[in-house]
């Protein structure tokens, strides 16, 4: 489930079920909204609505349009252990990304 109002001071809200079966809902705010170039936003468990972390999503044409390069960093987090356990989370979803855009037109 997402709600997804997105414009600068809009909010965001994703619920999903993770691996083990436990629901989980991260939400926060659009603090910047560039159309095809550029997002960032809070990032707040539901769990933990006091840690209040950054994300930003940088796109960028590359090989004259051919392609895209995405830049994605995720900051200030609570303390280390919470860059830790973010990382753990963003590189598995990276992983899937990537194999999923490798794929042939009519695999997808």
């Amino acid at each position: 489930m997402a709600e997804i109002d997105l414009s600068v001071g809009g909010r965001y809200r994703i619920a999903f079920e993770g691996a083990n079966g436990e629901m989980n809902e991260v939400s926060g705010v659009y603090q910047e909204v560039e159309l095809h170039s550029r997002l960032v936003f809070t990032w707040a468990w539901q769990s933990t609505p006091e840690r209040v972390s950054r994300v930003s999503v940088t796109l960028a044409a590359v090989d004259g349009g051919a392609g895209t390069e995405m830049h994605f960093v995720h900051d200030r987090f609570f303390d280390a252990q919470a860059a830790t356990n973010h990382e753990r989370g963003w590189q598995p979803a990276f992983e899937a990304l990537g194999a999923f855009l490798q794929r042939k037109p009519q695999e997808a």
